[in-house]
């Protein structure tokens, strides 16, 4: 078995002053003799602890309120054990602590102040996790949307302060004061070990100035992340719901347990989000999906890819084998180049 690390592209982006990347961790601690799910939360570690990566962990975009919220979930193969978080507070390493749910609780899911809770008992250290470039993203974000509320600032209907909101975060986007990957966040690692053990991980600050308490895809077995030991691992990044709503992670996986490649059953997926999506909001001015989602994923013969609503040569994923990381241009299913905000 030829071992390999797939990410989503900041797996080989950021590297947090060291000398690896994500992938480069991973690939790294798995091939001399680490478990691979330690092999890979130590690699998205490297992410999180990234104070330039603001859409994960330290550093990352805060909800509407201004707190952030993170969630992260794992998934080992062949122990067939999940752990998770949602909506931890003060703890940059999300993965870590999801990583201790799986060891050391029969749960897969911990949230709010349980697991915080949770991480202070496992020695983990709470921290203010925003920094002077993430808060003034988010004061500017506010300043923006309180000016389109005008007078109606304490009064506004929950959803039509979170529709101006998005439409402040799309506008901020399109003026390069956000980075467009970053508005839903998210690092997606998955690997094969040099034995065939197939693990993931999955972690994020979710959708930037998100109303309070909203979880996304990350921490929910089936739909950020999905692992299954003879089979494969898939993982997305991108708006979340719509992950959710389509379990697309498991439909991945599932579709590469009928015999698709990784990348059929990756277009598959993204096929079925692209036609459950019929909410006019969620449409763009040619009916299309006004948002972008990414999935990857990789079978038990080290086989990867991944793929894109809305590609282009700057939507990539990553990769780490023998010879070294890389990144790759992710398939497209909608028109590669497309921006999906038109």
């Amino acid at each position: 078995m030829k071992p390999i690390v797939i990410a989503s592209a900041n797996g080989h982006q950021f590297r947090n002053g060291g000398p690896d990347t994500c992938v480069e961790r991973a690939f790294r601690l798995m091939t001399e003799g680490a478990d691979v799910l330690d092999a890979i939360v130590e690699g998205v570690t490297i992410v999180e602890l990234d104070p330039g990566e603001t859409s994960v962990g330290l550093g990352s975009l805060p909800n509407a309120d201004g707190v952030l919220e993170l969630d992260a979930c794992c998934m080992h193969g062949s122990r067939r054990r999940a752990g998770g978080v949602a909506a931890l507070q003060g703890v940059a390493t999300a993965a870590a602590v999801a990583r201790r749910v799986l060891l050391d609780t029969p749960h897969h899911l911990l949230a709010g102040d349980g697991a915080l809770q949770f991480a202070r008992r496992c020695g983990f250290e709470t921290r203010d996790l925003m920094t002077p470039n993430s808060r003034a993203i988010w004061h500017e974000w506010k300043r923006r949307l309180d000016a389109r509320l005008g007078d109606r600032v304490a009064d506004a209907p929950s959803e039509e302060r979170m529709r101006m909101g998005y439409a402040v975060s799309l506008e901020m986007s399109l003026e390069r004061l956000i980075d467009a990957n970053h508005l839903w966040g998210t690092i997606s690692c998955s690997a094969v070990g040099p034995r065939g053990d197939i693990c993931g991980v999955t972690t994020t600050s979710g959708l930037a100035f998100k109303l309070p308490g909203r979880i996304g895809d990350s921490p929910i077995l089936g739909a950020g992340l999905y692992a299954r030991h003879d089979v494969g691992a898939a993982g997305s990044t991108g708006r979340g719901e719509s992950n959710l709503y389509s379990l697309s992670s498991f439909a991945v996986v599932h579709a590469m347990r009928r015999g698709m490649s990784p990348k059929d059953a990756c277009m598959a997926a993204l096929r079925e989000i692209r036609d459950a999506t019929v909410d006019p909001e969620l449409l763009n001015t040619k009916g299309r999906p006004a948002f972008n989602v990414k999935l990857y994923a990789l079978n038990a013969a080290g086989e990867c890819a991944g793929a894109a609503l809305y590609g282009g040569d700057a939507v990539q994923y990553a990769v780490c084998t023998e010879n070294g990381g890389e990144l790759r241009t992710c398939e497209a299913l909608i028109d590669e180049g497309h921006e999906f905000v038109d």
